[in-house]
């Protein structure tokens, strides 16, 4: 435990006024609670008292000798009743100060991982459940709120009730106390022993049920696949199979903490007994007063109490250790794809104010999923300043892949890739992508509004702006249809528009950003014939003054570009105009045979 509050030391550290008050409280319930001990004494030697000298020396600071018993028993009650006021302004404070702690502590993990994790390349989604960070950043967080607010604090009140009872019970009577401290041992034993065991089943649930959210996310995310195919039952199995090895793995770490809880409460009564049995002989005998006999049994139960709530709360504390964890290991990747020293991006800076070539030098590159196969093989090419540069190749000839390295997606394994003459490694990634448009073969629309994924291109747009997007890209007509027009909900991934209509919102966010250089993948493929044609004659403006790479199929994408680059498992094998590529280019004319004249 000691190392995760260390790990949590730099969220814990701009509160530290909170969390000293925090403190302040928590100690002050503490001894108020205890207080009860002395106050049950006086009740009992005092207010039950039936002789007319008190059988206890008084604490109180003036004179009860003429005081009735009436009236003592009323001092004693009014004192009980003193010290149950101060327990519960402490316990006000603790409560609320503890809890805003766990909230806010638990909020700034969160933020903190998020940040972390966005920045970490393409590659490490393909390689890690989305369904499992999710689960990190919401459930591991909730768990540690949890625990921060609650649990930790309950901890910390019981072991100071713990040593601040043993102090008390040595002061009322030290025989007892020894019979009392001789089954601590035997009861912190089995709670380091098993506590263990809990703290790592505890991380094996917390991944289990990381397992049960990638399912249902994944489930419900191509929900309509999963019905076309009648599949349903087949996802109701596989869910229940991930819910019952999550519940047989909780299952298991619950009975260990049984298992700890009933051994320590049974030693815990027995030593208890033992103690009251052997008191009851002193209280016979005279050696001690019934008020102290009373006072004692309640410190020797609220020490017995606090071993048993730490025994409990042991178990949360273990499973807010196994989340932080994992939460940490998150917040300790290194993302493989860096910005560069600030001494080498200061020298490297793309102007806005220009067109760029494209230039790649003997590239090698393989996908980490896949490292026996190299997608692109010592590729060289160059693509103009301000053309229209088409790729065109069989499936896996490694086209997407192109556009991936430029946008530094991943790293090639060997060669360069370079702007104008500017390694792409040596500029920012902010600097890079600034100048980069990009509009994919599957749009990637978010369940704002219309304006908030069209805006995405530019968030400083103005409305004027905004619709001159919508209208290039032949989207106003059927946003305005929309019942809320530029307002209307998108759903999640633009599921309430077809795909040419989101494919025309991803063309309109190209668009309002205005980027120098275009990267089109076959953004007319989801279109129909009118809506291509349209779209066609909104891209021959938008091409204009920037340079362009598009992957494209159909010869009415092909034939009016600048450039043609054949491209077969990953090597350049043809270049040239649609016509020249005719003539000269076999896997080119057999592409147009199959592909390109459909």
């Amino acid at each position: 435990m000691p190392s995760v509050f260390k790990k949590l030391y730099p969220f814990l550290k701009p509160y530290k006024l909170k969390i000293f008050w925090a403190f302040i409280s928590l100690v002050f319930t503490s001894v108020a609670t205890l207080s009860l001990g002395q106050g049950l004494r006086i009740l009992v030697d005092l207010g039950f008292s039936n002789n007319e000298e008190p059988t206890i020396k008084s604490n109180i600071p003036f004179d009860i000798s003429t005081f009735s018993n009436l009236e003592k028993l009323g001092l004693a009650i009014a004192i009980l009743g003193l010290i149950g006021l101060l327990i519960a302004l402490g316990t006000f404070a603790r409560h609320y100060l503890v809890s805003w702690l766990g909230e806010r502590i638990s909020s700034d993990l969160r933020v903190e991982v998020y940040k972390h994790i966005i920045h970490m390349e393409p590659s490490y989604f393909e390689e890690t459940s989305t369904g499992e960070i999710q689960s990190r950043i919401l459930t591991d967080t909730t768990l540690l709120q949890t625990v921060v607010g609650s649990s930790f604090s309950i901890f910390l009140r019981n072991i100071l009730i713990f040593i601040l009872g043993i102090v008390w019970l040595f002061i009322t009577n030290a025989k007892l106390t020894s019979i009392v401290l001789v089954s601590v041992p035997l009861v912190v034993f089995p709670i380091l022993l098993f506590g263990r065991k809990v703290r790592k089943l505890s991380r094996d649930t917390q991944e289990k049920l990381a397992g049960i959210g990638s399912q249902v996310n994944e489930s419900l995310l191509h929900i309509r696949t999963v019905q076309a195919f009648h599949q349903e039952s087949y996802e109701k199995n596989k869910f229940n199979r991930f819910v019952e090895i999550a519940f047989h793995v909780s299952a298991y770490r619950i009975l260990f903490r049984s298992f700890m809880i009933v051994i320590v409460i049974s030693l815990v009564l027995a030593g208890i007994s033992f103690m009251i049995w052997a008191g009851g002989i002193d209280v016979i005998e005279g050696r001690i007063s019934p008020g102290d006999l009373i006072a004692f049994s309640f410190y020797a139960i609220m020490v017995a109490s606090s071993l048993g709530s730490i025994s409990e709360v042991i178990g949360d504390m273990q499973r807010a250790a196994g989340a932080t964890e994992r939460l940490i290991e998150l917040l300790q990747l290194e993302p493989k794809i860096k910005d560069p020293e600030l001494s080498v991006s200061d020298k490297n800076n793309f102007s806005s104010n220009t067109t760029y070539n494209i230039k790649f030098d003997k590239v090698t590159f393989h996908y980490p999923s896949r490292p026996e196969k190299s997608t692109l093989d010592h590729l060289s090419l160059e693509i103009p300043a301000g053309k229209v540069t088409a790729l065109v190749g069989p499936s896996g000839a490694g086209k997407s892949t192109i556009f991936d390295l430029i946008y530094r997606f991943h790293d090639p394994k060997t060669g360069s890739i370079s702007i104008d003459g500017i390694d792409t490694k040596n500029v920012t990634l902010e600097n890079l992508r600034s100048i980069l448009g990009l509009v994919p073969q599957e749009p990637n629309l978010f369940s704002g509004t219309v304006k908030e994924n069209i805006l995405y291109g530019n968030l400083e747009a103005s409305q004027d702006e905004l619709i001159s997007a919508a209208e290039a890209s032949y989207s106003l007509s059927f946003i305005n249809d929309l019942p809320l027009g530029f307002d209307s909900a998108l759903g999640e991934n633009g599921v309430r528009l077809s795909g040419g209509q989101k494919q025309r919102l991803a063309i309109a966010r190209a668009i309002l950003k205005n980027p120098k250089i275009l990267l089109l993948d076959e953004a007319t493929s989801s279109l129909d014939s009118e809506s291509e044609m349209y779209i066609q004659q909104a891209l021959t403006e938008l091409t204009k003054n920037r340079t362009t790479l598009m992957i494209a199929h159909r010869l009415s994408t092909v034939m009016n570009a600048d450039l043609i680059l054949v491209i077969e498992n990953g090597k350049l094998v043809g270049n040239g105009t649609h016509e020249e590529l005719l003539k000269s280019n076999e896997l080119y004319q057999k592409l147009a045979r199959l592909q390109l004249f459909k």
